[in-house]
């Protein structure tokens, strides 16, 4: 038996904000995006490498304040294209954990905890 990468669902509720933070600002792209209707709610998904994330405004997909772990071996320099767009001002530090790893956490303007790690060290 194996299991499949999991594909975690964000809840949303403006599009322009989720588009300037997870493209503009953390280098994400977008890879399909789809409507019922025009004006319907929006869901699309969006990546950066393997990490896929799909975002949605539909009220019944997640709840406002998920948090998730995404896997990087470029944590340093993954903060430096940050400090570089944010004009200096990341508000976070890269924290190393009890448990081993190095951890930077992101929150998105919808109140989602992004903790971007360079893996656990056991």
């Amino acid at each position: 038996m194996s299991f499949g990468k999991t594909t975690p669902v964000l809840h949303i509720d403006d599009e322009g904000k989720a588009l300037a933070f997870y493209i503009g600002f953390l280098g994400f792209s977008v890879d399909w995006q789809h409507r019922f209707e025009p004006g319907f709610p929006l869901y699309l998904q969006v990546s950066r490498g393997d990490c896929v994330l799909h975002l949605s405004e539909h009220k019944s997909d997640a709840a406002p304040g998920a948090a998730l772990r995404i896997e990087t071996d470029g944590l340093e320099a993954f903060r430096a294209q940050l400090l570089g767009k944010a004009g200096g001002d990341v508000p976070t530090e890269i924290q190393a954990m009890p448990w081993g790893s190095l951890d930077m956490t992101l929150h998105d303007p919808f109140g989602n905890r992004l903790v971007f790690t360079n893996a656990i060290c056991a």
